[in-house]
């Protein structure tokens, strides 16, 4: 047992290693910096090595997760995109982002997860593949992505335990290019059994990470 643990960490930290190097812009980008342009080729048999099992068609709706942390009787919660979050439509400059004047859109069409717990904390890494789609009106050379990832306990009212926003830059080949991003530095205090049951993780586009942290003022 101790032999094929260690062979299964070692096969994740060469996994780990060789998407970072095939897949730039695969890696997460937490407080919104962001990452080299990433290529469509092979990425999506590349996500399917790196989270094995693990990686599940999109969905906005959970579903019971089987996959049990390290030594414990929890489970990995499951992953869902947020209502609302679902795309990303962009538009020409002070037009909607609709018709002729839609310049790209993006979609959400897999997702995975893996969970480890160590002294009482989870920490999880959550993988999204999706795609972007030229408009009428012309995508750019890069398009850059942003998406926010949330750690909910569900009930009323929800409670949200961790967010993060991360990026990464596309570079556009054709009119249909894919993307993918690994958010890795998830960290939440590990919840009750019966807890463990309402967690689930959410994903979606969010523009607003895009934007510039406003300017703190300086103390007088």
């Amino acid at each position: 047992m101790a032999d094929g643990r260690r062979l299964k960490r070692a096969a994740m930290a060469a996994l780990a290693v060789a998407a970072n190097t095939a897949l730039s812009g695969c890696g997460s980008m937490s407080g919104g910096s962001s990452g080299s342009p990433s290529t469509s080729s092979s990425i999506g048999s590349k996500f399917s090595q790196l989270f094995g099992s693990n990686s599940q068609e999109a969905s906005t709706s959970s579903s019971p997760s089987t996959q049990a942390t390290q030594n414990s009787d929890l489970t990995c919660p499951s992953v869902a995109i947020r209502f609302g979050a679902s795309t990303l439509a962009v538009g020409v400059p002070g037009k909607p982002a609709s018709g002729n004047d839609l310049r790209y859109q993006g979609s959400i069409t897999r997702t995975a997860r893996d969970c480890n717990l160590q002294n009482g904390q989870v920490t999880v890494r959550i993988g999204i593949l999706g795609r972007i789609i030229t408009g009428p009106a012309g995508a750019p050379p890069t398009v850059d992505v942003p998406m926010r990832v949330a750690v909910v306990q569900e009930g009323a009212p929800e409670k949200v335990i961790v967010t993060k926003a991360f990026r990464t830059t596309v570079a556009m080949e054709g009119e249909n290019t894919e993307f993918s991003i690994v958010a890795e530095d998830i960290v939440y205090p590990a919840p009750t059994e019966a807890a463990n049951d309402k967690y689930i993780f959410y994903v979606g586009f969010d523009p607003a990470a895009l934007k510039p942290e406003p300017a703190r003022k300086r103390k007088k």
